[in-house]
């Protein structure tokens, strides 16, 4: 009923930028906290950037001051601006949304997307 789609991922060098987007789409009647998360092979999946349905913002200790995450609530899209970007940076990123649906509203659903692969070169 709800897809998450990211794009926007890929290959940059150490020091570089990218921003990634995430589309949710479906039978949506509004959208919770945002997130996007990231996993390295081997490694859990851990929160990037939350972006809050009262508009606070969160970030990860790794990448606060580099990162940025925003919305937009009436197109039902999130961004992640990623600068400075480092080596360690490498993993794929994915967007997560807690959506009210026409089905399950006013209860949330969790919803992922399918991740976006983001590699930096040192």
């Amino acid at each position: 009923q709800v897809q998450l789609v990211e794009s926007g991922g890929g290959l940059s060098e150490a020091g570089g930028s990218l921003r990634l987007s995430c589309a949710a789409s479906g039978s949506i009647v509004s959208i919770g906290d945002m997130a996007w998360y990231r996993q390295c092979p081997g490694k859990q999946r851990e929160l990037v950037a939350l972006a809050a349905e009262d508009g606070r913002t969160t970030y990860g200790l790794s990448v606060k001051g580099r990162f940025a995450i925003s919305r937009d609530n009436a197109k039902n899209t999130m961004h992640l601006q990623m600068d400075s970007l480092s080596p360690e940076d490498t993993a794929v990123y994915y967007c997560n949304a807690e959506v009210r649906t026409r089905s399950s509203w006013p209860a949330l659903t969790n919803c992922w997307g399918q991740g976006t692969q983001v590699t930096v070169s040192s």
